[in-house]
């Protein structure tokens, strides 16, 4: 599998967005696909404050879990944003079919070209995907320039110690938000060159361990049904897939790689 550096901007992007509409990642990591589920939602939720008079945009929304989440359990109102077509689709359907699609929406954009006017949210919501923006510092950007003053921005992604192996350098691994993890005080440099002033830093590395042991135990499930021909997954290396997952249980068992939420505050 080649290397994230003969990839464009925009192709990372639409890898990324290919492989979270597909029925492989639903297979993999459930509805909510990020560690730690829709208890860590509801945690970000709580660190942000929201409450029923907010308006929160939650950036890389995927199938709309966390967005429809939110809106039912904080009460606030939640656009969701995904780059993928199809997810935002399925989204709007799902709000449709929970009977709230007066407070949750989801639309098509890129999260370095947010389409909305400065201060236009209480709260930016983006999980366990901030690290798969080429962009990172323009995403950082972005986020500050749609909050209104107080405003804050929750997001939730893998950390890194130290470098990584040269086989968590793979597009694989990018998509799966594990190629460009990045040391917690990068994640903090990036908020505040945006103008933010970063609040709280909670670690949540064992909900990462948890993910990776399940990622494991369905890989190995997925390929029993390919070679039975239950399902069809046409296109997937289970091999590569495999020897990531093992080699990213190791690292995280060592330390190096872990998860993270962070929230910071748009001053006044």
């Amino acid at each position: 599998m080649k290397s994230v550096e003969s990839n464009t901007s925009a192709e990372l992007k639409q890898c990324c967005a290919n492989l979270y509409e597909s029925d492989f990642a639903k297979l993999l990591l459930g509805d909510s696909f990020h560690p730690g589920g829709l208890k860590l939602t509801e945690r970000l939720g709580q660190l942000l404050k929201l409450g029923k008079d907010s308006h929160v945009l939650d950036v890389a929304s995927g199938r709309g879990s966390s967005a429809l989440f939110v809106a039912e359990k904080f009460g606030c109102t939640v656009i969701g944003l995904d780059y993928g077509r199809q997810n935002v689709d399925m989204a709007n359907a799902a709000a449709a079919d929970r009977g709230v699609s007066s407070c949750v929406r989801f639309e098509h954009a890129d999260a370095e070209q947010l389409p909305f006017p400065d201060a236009s949210f209480d709260a930016v919501i983006c999980e366990c995907a901030f690290c798969t923006f080429p962009d990172k510092a323009k995403a950082a950007y972005e986020f500050a320039r749609v909050l209104r003053n107080s405003g804050r921005v929750g997001i939730s992604d893998l950390t890194r110690s130290t470098d990584l192996p040269k086989e968590l350098g793979s597009l694989l691994a990018w998509i799966s938000c594990i190629a460009d993890a990045q040391p917690v005080q990068k994640y903090l440099e990036w908020l505040s060159s945006a103008g933010l002033a970063p609040r709280t830093t909670e670690s949540q590395d064992k909900a990462l361990q948890e993910m990776v042991r399940q990622v494991q135990a369905k890989l190995l499930g997925a390929e029993v049904m390919v070679g039975l021909k239950k399902i069809d997954l046409a296109g997937i290396d289970f091999t590569s897939a495999k020897q990531m997952a093992s080699t990213a249980l190791q690292i995280v068992q060592q330390g190096r790689l872990g998860y993270v939420l962070i929230t910071a505050e748009k001053p006044q």
